[in-house]
Parts: C-alpha cells; structure tokens; sequence
C-alpha cells in the first residue's frame, strides 16, 4: 500500500488503518514505524500518536552499538545497533498491560551509557514504536502493523546535512548497515503499510 507524501495527509490515513485493525484487538496493538534515517520516522509517530492517543517508544532509547567506529561489516553493525531483546521486553510489558519501565540511552553523554533517569511508558490500546530496525524479524510476534517510510534520497540527504551539520564516519558506518538491513532483511513486501515513493 503506497499513500501520498504529506506528512498530514499521512498520519491521517496511517491513522485510520490502524484504528480500524486496533479495534478488534483483545490486547494493545503495536505498531512499528521502519525506514532510513532522516526520512521523518520521529515527526510521523508523534502525529500518529496524538491522533490516536497512542504511547510511543523511541526506537534510540536502544541503541547499543557503540560510540566508536568499528571495523565490523555491515551485517554485524545492523545486528548489533539496537538492544532488541530490552526492546522486547518493553513490547512484553505493555501487551500484558503492564507498565514497561527501562533507561533509555544517554545520548548527551554519549560514552555508552544509559541515563540514569527511567522512561516509563504505560499501557494504551496503541503503542507506536518509531525506529531504524522498529520492524527487525526479532520483534516479528510482537508487531501487529509494520510500516515502512520512504523519502528521495536528495531530500533524505539533506535533512540530515540540516539537522547533523555533517555526516561523520561514525555516523557513516550506520548508513551502510542500513544499506545492508533494507537491501536483505527489511524489503518492502515485508511491511504491511509502505508511505513514501520507493526508489
């Protein structure tokens, strides 16, 4: 399913599928925003929540790959990017209706650790998980809705040149293990919903 490109129009429409399918759920549905960085995973999460009450969980609260460059090949990187099974265990906690509680990653720090301070996120009949790796086959029983935004990669580029300032080699290293996960793990046809136009 392809839906047109305004963000509005977007969350809107992204909005009523998964309103639609959440109602007949017995249990909170999660839904998983998927797709490169820079492509505006964060800014339509956040709109899909507000219009559907939705709790939503960061998908860089996880991060666990390091703050150093590394020589490892892209395989390894996207293996190792994101803490799946804490991501995980947070999904468990909110399907039993319980509420999920975990330290999210320190990036102000930046030295490896978590923050000290909780996030807590309490059970909805939406949670919204936004994220490079939102929809890794790891997540696959937890996820009810995978969705997969796309942007042009000009204007991908140049949303993140405005918000990085520059793209670093440590920055670097994690777009190759994109390139690696939606070339061989994260295809479209793996998505329930695909927005955006696929080039």
């Amino acid at each position: 399913m392809s839906i047109a490109d305004d963000p509005d129009a977007r969350a809107g429409a992204l909005a009523q599928i998964i309103g639609a399918r959440a109602a007949s759920s017995t249990r909170p549905f999660i839904v998983a925003i998927d797709g490169r960085s820079g492509v505006g995973k964060s800014t339509l999460a956040k709109r899909l929540a507000a219009r559907l009450s939705g709790a939503l969980i960061e998908g860089d609260d996880f991060f666990a790959g390091g703050v150093g460059v590394r020589a490892d090949p892209p395989e390894i990187l996207a293996r190792d990017c994101i803490d799946w099974r804490r991501l995980a265990d947070v999904l468990r906690d909110v399907i039993a209706n319980r509420p999920a509680r975990y330290r999210p990653f320190d990036w102000q720090a930046f030295d490896g650790s978590l923050s000290a301070r909780a996030t807590i996120i309490r059970p909805r009949p939406i949670i919204i998980v936004e994220g490079v790796y939102a929809a890794r086959p790891e997540l696959g029983d937890l996820v009810d809705h995978r969705v997969l935004l796309h942007l042009d990669e000009d204007e991908r580029m140049r949303r993140l040149l405005d918000r990085e300032g520059e793209i670093s080699p440590w920055e670097r290293q994690w777009h190759r293990a994109e390139d690696w996960y939606f070339a061989n793990v994260a295809m479209p046809d793996h998505f329930d919903t695909v927005m955006g136009k696929l080039v």
